[in-house]
Formats: structure tokens, C-alpha cells, sequence
């Protein structure tokens, strides 16, 4: 009598493994003694969610509709062997081996009965009999058609099934039947949809896009290097404009690339699971805008890939107690039941011949992006290697030889950005980190030293030099003060290079602002303060009609305005950008506004309106 080891249940996990996970929640373990698993998929029907596990025996149904209570239902027997890759098309279960034995085909349908239709099918037609060792499998549902790929058929060159005239009895199509040099006509797995294959040439080290559509004669449209020319498994995303792809090697990447254009592949982002652990990524799933990516000592990860080109990670779940390279651990994931619940499969638990079916639960959230460019302050020119990092976090990306960067994490708040590089002044400024948005933080970055800035306050039209003028040089991390003496002139010294917004001002006399002014060296200004004169009639020409308590201002000022009569007039005010900051309509002659509170720093320019024409500006400048 044949002993039929069955799985334990587990539900618990270690501390080490939890505190190690982002935005997963453990929910329960199945363990196999004496049984490895490979690939994991899925399957729905009236309500049931079932794990259709790849074990070293043959495909392992588990219901895991209750995530903290799974259920084996059956093992079907299969070819003794550690490869198993599942797919569904319909009610159809296709499982593919090493093993051998073609391609087994299950009849979902009677679930959740134990006693399922099953058979093995190893070609027709021009290859009947001929189909045996085969390494992966995709299907193209939108066409129905099953893609095979790897084994020792035609050089483990893809080869094409129909599904559409009886899934349970598949017919043989084609070959895709490239020339490339030695074994790089291998293709390791592949994804196809709609006709489109996008295959992984592992021992070429890329992936190619086909057109499928004449099985018999498919057409090569481009192929694309990836970032460790290992190409293992490409995904492709929800708008059908980015491929995702894996090669299986330590160290590797998770990539992302533009195919929009099929003939001009270009590639967008990479991410790594834990930088610096030599950790090896495996197969990779896409999820609305969110990679599930099982990444062998790493268990899976969950990467944000609404912007790919800056893929951010934003959740984990470990599943290995080891760490580094190699090829042990979780082998798949399966992001893709109803209920959200995600499966996957640890080839063995560490130390121990027993497989491992994990039951957890996501949280998907959207990340948190940083993105802008680093240049000099001087020139203008871009500055690549610059460090942009999250004071505080593990946020830290370099910029690239055009000056950009592009980083981002899940923590949401205010935090401190600094920027350093050899030879330039360490920058550090706040940055508001919010879920789903993206911070736009464009940096110039000065040399060191200090120098003098000095010059003269005059009065306009008439040129006469203005006495206890108050001179302001605010920049984005200093700010530095003078008042003028009885000829109106000043000296601010120990002034560190960089941008700065200049203003000078007097009672009863005027006022002025340049805005950005790049300083650098010793400076000499000529400063000119007037009262703007105004567009408008007879009543409103000329008149101060709005007045500030206190400009530059910390927190907020008070705006204060009289009108010559009751009117048809609003103010409107914008940041240095020309957004829209705050609009408001004036219902009296004469008032007062709080302002600034909820301004960013910067320069902001009001706009007094009288029945559609702007009779009056002014400017404002919060600073931190």
C-alpha cells in the first residue's frame, strides 16, 4: 500500500519573518513533508478560490477560499519531478513538467469534488507522440491558444496549441521557428496576449516580441537585452504598454520597458528586492498597477508600477528564513483570486525536504514619489551622481549623468530632503511625501565659500538714496538682513553662494523684489524702490489699494484693501509658477485678509480685479 503523506497545517509565523514584512498580513501555512513544490496559480468558481499547487508528485488542489483554514481537496499523480508550471483557460487546468508526459490537462469543472477528469496529451498531427519534457507554458486567453515553451522539442523553441475547437483535447499549430545563434532559440517562458508573444531567451539573455497571428509563420518584431542577460519571465502591464521582466541570477532585477513601440524598445526602471543581498528574482505577475514578484530568499514583494519608470516597492512578505543568492525558496506567487488573497510556494523550508504552500493577505498601497533634477547653480549644467536622499529613511536615489532622479516610498509625511555632492554646498529642504502624488524637487547646487554683497537703495522716479532701508536676501536654507545708512547704502557679508530672492523696503516710500537672483561672488546692487501705478479709471489710477502688514512674511500676513466704491472686484492670487493659489470675491469697499497660512514658500503675486481688469499687483514672499 502506497503511504500518502499529507500536508500540516501551520498558523503561526515567526517573529523574524513578520517583522521583516510590509502591508502583508500572515494568514496560514500548509507544509508537505517529503514533497517540494514548484509553481503555484489559481482558480475561481461559485464562490471557491483554489491553489493549484505544482508538487514534485503531481498538481496539489487546496482550497483556500477560508485564507486561514486551507484544505487540500487532491493530488493528481504526475511525473515524479521538482518542475511543475500551471495555467487555466476556461475550466481547464494545463500542467507542464521536466518530467516529461506532454502537457496534463485537468477538468476543473467538478470541483470541489476530488474526482476530477484528467489526461495527458503529447501531440498531434506533425509532432504526434513527439511532445515530452517541456519547461513552462503560457496561454494566450484573448486568442486561445497555449504557448510551451523550453524542453527538448525543437531546441525548446515555443510551440503552439489551439484550445478553441475542445480545450481538453488541444491541436497542434506551429513552432515559432527563430535562427539565433546556438541555444538562444530556447525560450525559457514567455508571455502571449492577443497574438503578441513576448518571449525570455534565457541562454540569449533577452526577450523578443513576435507576432503571432500566423501560427505557421510567426514574425520577429525586435528583441531587447535585459539588465542581467538571463531573461527569465516577462509580464506584461494592464494598458499593454510595458513588459516586465526577471533574470534568474543572483543580484538581479526586477525591469520595466516602453513597448508601445514594439520596434523602438526602451527600457524605464529596475528595482531590486533588497539591495545589496545578492538576492535572486524569479517570476514576476502583474496586478492592476502592482508587481507580485517572488523573489526566491526574499519570499515576494509588491512594487508600485504606476510610474515605471520609478518602480517604488511598497510591500513584502518573507518567506524563507535564509538570505542572499541562490535558488532556494519562494518559487511562485499567485496575486490574482477575488478575495485578494495571495498564494505562494517555498520550494522547502530551509533545512528541510518539506515544500510550502503560504496563505497571506495584501494591503496594496500606492507609493509616495520624489522625482526632480540636480544641476549647478552657476552654469545651469546637469549634475549626475549627485545623493538625493530621505533624512530619517532608507529613501535615497543618485542622479543620473542628465541630472535626474526618480525614488519614492511608502511612509507619507513631512520629511527632510538633503542633497550632497563632492565639490558642491550640502542642500537640505522639507518635502511633503503623499500617497499616490508625486514631489517635483528640482535642486541647483552651489560651490562653497562666502563673498560680500553690497550696493545702494534709491528712491524711483527721482533717484534719491533712501535711508533705514530694510535689504533682505532670502535663499532657500539662509536668509541675511542690512539697513541702509543716511546715503542709503548697505553691506551684507559671509553670504554662502546660491539663489535668492532680494527685497528691499521703506515706509511711506516703496518697495521691490527680484526674484531667483543667482549669487555667487562678490555683488554690487542697485536697488529701486516705487509704487506701481495702476491701469484703470480715473477713480482707481494711482491709488494704494491694497496694503500688507508684513512682507516677506513667516506664517501668514494680513492683507488689507480700501476701495474709492462698492464694485464688481475680486483678488486672485498665484505662486511663482502662475497655479492658482486662492481666489477671492470682495464683498465690501473696504477689509481685511489672513493669507499666506497655507502657501508654499516661495514668491506669490496678488491681483486686485475690477470687472475683469487687474488695477493693481503685488508681490509677497513667505519664506521658511
Amino acid at each position: 500500500m502506497k503511504q500518502i503523506l499529507l500536508p500540516l497545517l501551520v498558523l503561526w509565523a515567526t517573529f523574524a519573518a513578520q517583522s521583516q514584512n510590509l502591508n502583508t498580513t500572515f494568514r496560514s501555512k500548509l507544509v508537505f513533508p517529503g514533497q517540494t513544490l514548484a509553481n503555484v496559480w489559481g482558480y475561481d468558481m461559485d464562490g471557491k478560490e483554489y491553489a493549484l499547487v505544482g508538487g514534485r508528485n503531481g498538481l496539489i488542489i487546496v482550497d483556500v477560499t477560508n485564507p486561514d483554514a486551507p484544505q487540500q481537496i487532491v493530488q493528481i499523480p504526475g511525473p515524479s519531478n521538482l518542475w511543475k508550471e500551471i495555467k487555466t483557460y476556461k475550466h481547464f487546468a494545463y500542467v507542464v513538467s521536466e518530467g516529461g508526459q506532454g502537457i496534463q490537462i485537468v477538468d476543473l469543472s467538478g470541483l470541489p469534488s476530488p474526482n476530477l477528469n484528467h489526461r495527458f496529451y503529447t501531440g498531434d498531427g506533425a509532432i504526434a507522440n513527439q511532445l515530452n519534457r517541456i519547461h513552462a507554458l503560457h496561454i494566450d486567453t484573448t486568442k486561445g491558444f497555449l504557448y510551451a515553451y523550453g524542453g527538448d522539442l525543437f531546441g525548446g523553441r515555443a510551440k503552439i496549441f489551439n484550445l478553441n475547437p475542445d480545450p481538453y483535447n488541444p491541436t497542434y499549430a506551429g513552432t515559432f521557428n527563430t535562427n539565433f545563434a546556438g541555444n538562444q532559440n530556447y525560450i525559457h517562458d514567455g508571455y502571449v496576449d492577443n497574438d503578441t508573444l513576448y518571449g525570455g531567451h534565457i541562454y540569449g539573455g533577452f526577450f523578443s516580441i513576435v507576432n503571432m497571428a500566423d501560427k505557421s509563420n510567426p514574425q520577429l518584431i525586435s528583441t531587447q537585452i535585459t539588465p542581467n542577460a538571463f531573461t527569465h519571465n516577462t509580464w506584461i502591464s494592464q494598458d499593454r504598454r510595458v513588459i516586465f521582466t526577471t533574470d534568474e541570477v543572483n543580484n538581479s532585477y526586477l525591469a520595466a520597458y516602453d513597448v508601445s513601440d514594439p520596434t523602438d524598445v526602451r527600457e524605464l526602471d529596475r528595482i531590486q528586492s533588497n539591495p545589496g543581498s545578492n538576492s535572486m528574482v524569479h517570476n514576476t505577475h502583474i496586478l492592476d498597477n502592482w508587481a507580485v514578484t517572488s523573489w526566491y530568499k526574499d519570499g515576494f514583494t509588491i512594487v508600485d508600477v504606476t510610474r515605471p519608470d520609478n518602480l517604488i516597492q511598497v510591500g513584502n512578505h518573507d518567506t524563507y528564513t535564509g538570505s542572499g543568492g541562490g535558488s532556494e525558496g519562494c518559487w511562485g506567487v499567485y496575486p490574482y483570486f477575488p478575495s485578494g488573497t495571495i498564494v505562494a510556494t517555498n520550494i522547502t523550508a530551509q533545512g528541510t525536504s518539506n515544500g510550502e504552500l503560504w496563505v497571506v493577505t495584501p494591503t496594496y498601497v500606492r507609493a509616495c514619489y520624489l522625482e526632480g533634477k540636480i544641476t549647478d547653480g552657476v552654469t545651469g549644467f546637469p549634475l549626475g551622481n549627485a545623493k538625493v536622499e530621505l533624512l530619517g529613511t532608507a529613501t535615497q536615489e543618485f542622479s543620473n549623468l542628465t541630472g535626474q532622479y526618480k525614488t519614492g516610498q511608502t511612509q507619507t509625511g513631512l520629511f527632510t530632503a538633503r542633497v550632497t555632492r563632492a565639490g558642491y554646498q550640502t542642500v537640505e529642504t522639507e518635502v511633503l511625501m503623499e500617497s499616490g502624488k508625486v514631489r517635483v524637487l528640482d535642486v541647483e547646487m552651489f560651490p562653497p565659500g562666502t563673498f560680500t554683497v553690497s550696493g545702494q537703495v534709491l528712491r524711483s522716479p527721482d533717484l534719491e538714496p533712501v535711508p533705514d532701508a530694510a535689504v533682505y536676501l532670502f535663499g532657500r536654507d539662509t536668509e541675511y538682513a542690512a539697513v541702509t545708512d543716511g546715503e542709503g547704502m548697505f553691506s551684507i557679508g559671509n553670504v554662502l553662494p546660491g539663489s535668492y530672492d532680494i527685497t528691499a523696503s521703506a515706509t511711506d516710500v516703496g518697495q521691490v523684489m527680484h526674484h531667483e537672483q543667482k549669487l555667487v561672488r562678490d555683488t554690487a546692487l542697485t536697488l529701486y524702490l516705487f509704487k506701481e501705478y495702476r491701469r484703470g479709471d480715473d477713480k482707481w489710477k494711482g491709488r494704494d489699494l491694497l496694503a500688507l502688514r508684513e512682507n516677506p512674511f513667516r506664517d501668514h500676513t494680513t492683507l488689507i484693501y480700501q476701495l474709492p466704491e462698492p464694485c464688481d472686484c475680486s483678488l486672485m492670487v498665484v505662486n511663482a509658477s502662475g497655479q492658482l493659489v486662492e481666489n477671492v470675491g470682495l464683498t465690501q469697499p473696504n477689509g481685511s485678509l489672513e493669507l499666506g497660512r497655507a502657501y508654499e514658500p516661495g514668491a506669490h503675486f496678488i491681483y486686485l480685479k475690477q470687472a475683469g481688469t487687474v488695477v493693481q499687483t503685488l508681490k509677497l514672499l513667505k519664506v521658511r
